[in-house]
């Protein structure tokens, strides 16, 4: 059987560096190309921050292009250095690669690695959906041409997590995430009442710094900065497994416990704004709500396991 092809659309960040890891350790998979887009880091330093990765990981075949640096409506507003450090990965330093982004857009790149996958693409997106919107912009046969979109993003029965309504995926540009989630595609969304009940903790930290590894060692150094932000929200170290819970359902290491099909409304002005509202209108969307396997513990195995270069 052909290996099941993946486009990941990120906002480099700690947990998208978590993601990156999983989908790289994956067999089975094809990871064909990666667009970045401005979220808990603008866009082009979410590039650089995956080139880089990529380069220690012994990954330079993957291509990383440059997405949209606004949202679709006003402008970008900064990215969340009290959780992602300045530079969106805990300001841990990473040898430079000496790749430079591709010369597409990403949303240019999303649209060519649909058209080559026909039918068999998977959208992975982890960051706001400015992206996927303007590929659906750029061209309106895309829910025909992919297969599957997993999305990590929306607070739909839980409060949000940059306003009481609104997670922060979908609060940074709910006009591109209304479009996305009105597409008529086959969705799976993974929000904050899932991704929040699954973490890493303190053990899993210390574990990736004893192997030694430069990978892993980053992802260490990046946690701290991550668990740190949780204690003080949480009151525990403990970081929760936003967006590698998304990569590790999209590609069936771990299943879903409980789906509840529905429309989404996103809410687009007001004090609302970015609230995903469960409705009887609109296309189906599958929204994952339990996870029953061990997603800590199976994401850290793959991570101890991933070869540096």
């Amino acid at each position: 059987m052909s290996e099941l092809p993946v486009h990941f659309d990120c906002d480099t960040g700690i947990d998208d560096s978590l993601a990156l890891g999983h989908l790289v350790s994956c067999t089975g998979i094809e990871l064909v190309s990666i667009s970045t887009v401005s979220g808990n880091i603008d866009a082009a330093q979410a590039a650089r921050n995956t080139l880089d990765l990529l380069a220690v990981l012994g990954r330079d075949d993957i291509p990383v292009a440059v997405g949209e640096h606004d949202p679709l409506v006003g402008s970008y507003a900064g990215g969340a250095p009290h959780v992602h450090g300045g530079n969106g990965i805990g300001d841990v330093t990473l040898a430079r690669s000496a790749r430079e982004p591709e010369s597409v857009s990403g949303a240019q790149q999303i649209v060519e690695a649909a058209l080559a996958h026909a039918g068999r693409l998977h959208l992975v997106a982890v960051g706001p959906l400015t992206n996927l919107a303007r590929a659906l912009e750029l061209e309106p046969r895309l829910p025909e041409l992919v297969a599957h979109v997993t999305i990590m993003g929306g607070a739909v029965w839980v409060p949000g997590n940059i306003t009481d309504h609104a997670e922060a995926n979908i609060g940074n540009d709910a006009e591109a995430a209304a479009l996305v989630l009105g597409a008529g595609w086959p969705v799976t969304l993974v929000p904050l009442d899932v991704t929040l009940t699954h973490m890493l903790d303190v053990t899993a930290q210390d574990a990736l710094a004893a192997t030694g590894g430069v990978f892993q060692v980053a992802l260490a150094g990046m946690l701290d900065c991550y668990l740190g932000f949780h204690e003080v929200r949480y009151g525990r170290r403990v970081s929760a497994l936003h967006d590698p819970m998304a990569t590790m359902l999209a590609v069936g290491d771990v299943a879903a416990a409980t789906v509840r099909s529905t429309g989404i409304r996103v809410e687009t002005s007001g004090a609302e704004r970015g609230r995903t509202v469960p409705v009887e209108t609109g296309p189906a969307i599958d929204v994952v709500t339990a996870i029953d396997d061990a997603v800590g513990p199976l994401l850290l195995e793959r991570l101890l396991g991933l070869k540096n270069a």
